[in-house]
């Protein structure tokens, strides 16, 4: 496939000597507009990846310095016009058709030329280079999920970079560090080499109510004195909404209770389970009767919590 030189400068519509920020404000412009779960037009998702190709080069220092230096050659790194075989390789398309993924790792160059003269994924008898074929490189992208979406799984839209736009399908309980792939959705195949794969490796969001540890789920769980004194039944947030837990009287801090079933689902159907630690919470301000309240517990109370107890 011929692949044509692209002014990246040109695409988003700034001078060769736009700052950084200049850029960025352009490319968020042109995203919003020609987005394609925005914009239906036909032409909209091949101008989405346009747009993210040139603000994928032009935001990199590097890639930007070698793209003012070396035009159309700049994925080489190098001036390597010259070397056996490259008009070959351009004619075919070997520079042109790299994926570029929103976020996660990539291949480069030097990964390409491995696998196509003996690296991984190089094979005789193909119609490549050389007789080469080549396996497209894999791809990694990061998924990230809240708790709560992580413990549903189901299915969620996952838009890259470059246009492409998926339904993925999301385990119930799926793990932090988890990989999900997608086949065939990574770097594309050379000589009629297959393409590579796309691996979304999730990343959960801390929380702000739970913390996670294996399945199981912690929280503190705010009580006042006299509930935790004369015991009470509390609402305790879960995942999916809300449950109650009795509250045994003289609970003092840190003790632990748990709800079974509670907590993060596995990958055999089973549940881990959620542990409530109570929290004596003290009202900051007291009003009068309160105060005088407090006053008279004071004075009628031989509690001492300093007392070494056995």
């Amino acid at each position: 496939m011929a692949v044509g030189f692209k002014d990246y400068y040109e695409v988003l519509g700034v001078a060769r000597d736009a700052r950084d920020e200049e850029i960025r404000s352009a490319y968020r412009k042109l995203a919003r507009t020609y987005h394609p779960d925005v914009n239906k037009d036909p032409d909209a998702e091949d101008r989405f990846k346009e747009i993210s190709e040139a603000y994928e080069v032009l935001r990199d220092p590097e890639k930007r310095e070698r793209y003012d230096r070396l035009g159309a050659n700049w994925r080489a790194g190098q001036d390597v016009s010259g070397a056996p075989g490259y008009e070959d390789l351009f004619r075919q398309g070997a520079f042109g058709d790299s994926v570029r993924v929103q976020f996660g790792e990539e291949s480069g160059f030097s990964d390409f030329f491995q696998s196509l003269f003996g690296g991984r994924g190089a094979a005789r008898g193909g119609s490549g280079v050389d007789g080469f074929t080549t396996r497209g490189a894999d791809h990694e992208a990061v998924l990230e999920l809240s708790l709560a979406e992580a413990a549903a799984g189901g299915k969620r839209r996952l838009s890259l970079a470059d246009g492409r736009s998926y339904e993925v399908t999301i385990p119930t309980g799926v793990r932090d560090g988890q990989r999900i792939r997608l086949a065939g959705e990574g770097g594309r195949g050379h000589g009629g080499g297959p393409s590579g794969d796309l691996f979304l490796r999730v990343r959960i969001q801390p929380d702000p109510r739970f913390r996670l540890e294996g399945y199981d789920l912690h929280l503190n769980l705010p009580v006042s004195p006299w509930e935790a004194a004369l015991g009470a039944t509390v609402p305790v947030p879960t995942l999916t909404g809300t449950a109650r837990v009795r509250v045994p009287a003289g609970s003092s801090s840190g003790r632990r209770l748990r709800l079974r079933g509670q907590g993060m689902p596995d990958a055999q159907g089973g549940h881990g389970d959620l542990y409530a630690a109570v929290q004596i919470m003290v009202p900051k301000k007291l009003s009068r009767k309160e105060h005088k309240l407090f006053e008279q517990l004071a004075d009628a109370s031989k509690f001492d919590p300093r007392e070494v107890r056995s």
